[in-house]
């Protein structure tokens, strides 16, 4: 079943949040930086990856506009240039319903690799791991 659509999205952009309204009432406030750091876009999940690759120096970002694209999502333009990413209804619902799990686990390891919500320098410890093969 699919998740359910916004009946109202709005940029609330003093406080850096995305606010969901549902027809359930529940209401949901993603903050820009957890929606960067969890866009589901290439640069984020790779292709195919378990886990986000880790991107920190995002605890400023800024949300320029939020683009419907047809019926099924939008398009967020953070102001780092970043707007590669689609957020359909089931990826900002499960963001919405996961956020203080996800976000706890995207704190642990950017501790757990030194690195920084005000820094963008990435570690290499926190690049995606490649297969190599075997040199004969």
């Amino acid at each position: 079943m699919p998740s359910p659509r916004p009946t109202a999205i709005k940029l609330r952009q003093r406080s850096r949040v995305l606010e969901l309204s549902y027809a359930d009432g529940s209401v949901h406030e993603l903050p820009f930086e957890y929606l960067r750091v969890y866009s589901p876009s290439a640069e984020v999940w790779g292709h195919g990856q378990a886990e986000p690759n880790l991107i920190g120096g995002k605890r400023s970002v800024g949300v320029l506009a939020a683009e419907p694209i047809g019926q099924y999502a939008i398009r967020l333009r953070f102001d780092d240039g970043h707007d590669t990413g689609l957020y359909s209804w089931d990826v900002l619902h499960d963001l919405a319903t996961n956020r203080d799990a996800y976000w706890t686990t995207y704190l642990e390891r950017l501790q757990a690799l030194n690195m920084s919500r005000d820094s963008d320098i990435v570690k290499l410890a926190a690049l995606p791991k490649k297969h190599h093969p075997a040199k004969p």
